[in-house]
C-alpha cells in the first residue's frame, strides 16, 4: 500500500467566484452564528451537567447530542472563517485530514444520537413500567459508549481508506474537508471505497429505520392515551423535529455533492448540515422541554435580580 505524502498544500475552490464584499457579508453572519451556536449548546450541557434532577437517560443523551454538535461546528467554522478573510483559501493535507475526521464523527454521531434518543422515547412511552429496569445505568453507559465509539470508528476507517492512495489533484470543491473530498484527490479509487460506502449506507439505513419504527409504535400507543399524547408532544416533538431537520440538511449536502457545482447557492447548501442542526437543536429542546426551559428562565431571572 502506497500512502500519500503529508506535505501537500490543498486549495479550497468553493470560494473562487466570491468577491470581497460577499466574503465580508458572510463572515459577519457566520461569526455571530458560530458564537451563538457555541453558547446555546454549552448552556444546555452545563444545565444538564449541574442539575441533578436532569441526570436521566433522555437528558444524558441530549447532552451528548449537544457535545456532538459542538464537535461539528468547531470542526467547520474556524477554518471557514479564515477562508472568508483570506484570498489564498489553502489548507495543509494534515489539517484537511483532521477536519475530515472531526466532521465525519459529527455526521455519523448525529444519526447515532438521534436513533438512541428515539429508542429511549419508545421505551418511555410504550413500556413505561419497565423503563427504569431497561434503561439502567449500565445500559445508559453502554449506549453512550456506542454513541461515540461507532462514529469514531467509522470516521477513522473512512479517512484511512481515503488517504491510502497517492494524490494527483489538490483542489477541494467544498468549503470543508471530509472523506469524499480526500477520496477525490486520489490518483485512483478501488473497490474498498465502494465497500465502505455500502457498509455506511446499510448502517445509516438501520439507524434511520430504528427512528421510524420507534415513532410508528409511539404514534400507535398515543392514539388512545391522553397521557401518552402529552408525553409525545412534550418530549418527542423536539426530537422528531431535530431528526427531520438533520435528514433534510444531510440530503441537501449529498445532493450538492453529486452536482459538484461551485455557485454560491451550492456552497451554502453544502454546509447546511454543519450549521443549521447544531443551532436549531438547543433552541428546540430549550423551548419544548419544560425542566430545561424552567431552569433557563430561573437563571435569567436570578441574573436580573442581581443586576438590579
Amino acid at each position: 500500500m502506497e500512502n500519500i505524502s503529508l506535505s501537500h498544500i490543498l486549495t479550497v475552490t468553493a470560494l473562487n467566484e466570491w468577491d470581497w464584499t460577499s466574503r465580508i457579508i458572510f463572515f459577519s453572519i457566520a461569526l455571530p452564528g458560530y458564537l451563538l451556536t457555541v453558547v446555546l449548546n454549552a448552556t444546555l450541557i452545563m444545565i444538564i451537567a449541574f442539575e441533578k434532577a436532569l441526570h436521566e437517560p433522555m437528558y444524558i443523551f441530549l447532552c451528548n447530542l449537544c457535545v456532538n454538535d459542538l464537535c461539528g461546528t468547531t470542526g467547520f467554522y474556524p477554518r471557514a472563517l479564515v477562508y472568508l478573510l483570506t484570498e489564498t483559501n489553502r489548507i495543509s493535507l494534515e489539517e484537511c485530514i483532521v477536519q475530515g475526521l472531526v466532521i465525519v464523527v459529527y455526521a455519523v454521531g448525529e444519526f447515532t444520537n438521534l436513533s438512541v434518543m428515539a429508542v429511549d422515547r419508545y421505551i418511555a412511552i410504550c413500556r413505561p413500567l419497565h423503563y427504569h429496569s431497561i434503561m439502567s445505568p449500565f445500559t445508559v453507559l453502554c449506549l453512550v459508549i456506542f454513541l461515540w465509539a461507532f462514529p469514531c470508528f467509522a470516521s477513522l476507517l473512512a479517512i484511512l481508506l481515503a488517504i491510502k492512495n497517492p494524490i494527483c489533484r489538490y483542489d477541494i470543491n467544498k468549503l470543508f474537508c471530509e472523506n469524499l473530498s480526500l477520496v477525490n484527490l486520489g490518483c485512483r479509487q478501488d473497490i474498498s471505497h465502494g465497500i465502505f460506502n455500502g457498509w455506511m449506507y446499510i448502517s445509516m439505513s438501520i439507524l434511520i429505520g430504528l427512528v421510524l419504527i420507534s415513532y410508528f409504535k409511539i404514534i400507535l400507543a398515543c392514539r388512545k392515551s391522553k397521557v401518552n399524547q402529552e408525553k409525545f408532544f412534550s418530549t418527542c416533538t423536539p426530537h422528531l423535529i431535530s431528526f427531520l431537520n438533520y435528514v433534510a440538511c444531510s440530503y441537501f449536502d449529498s445532493s450538492q455533492t453529486e452536482l459538484r457545482t461551485k455557485t454560491l447557492s451550492h456552497t451554502f447548501l453544502s454546509v447546511i448540515f454543519l450549521t443549521v442542526p447544531p443551532f436549531i437543536n438547543p433552541l428546540i429542546y430549550g423551548i419544548k422541554l419544560a425542566p430545561i426551559r424552567a431552569k433557563i428562565l430561573y437563571i435569567f431571572r436570578s441574573s436580573r435580580f442581581k443586576n438590579m
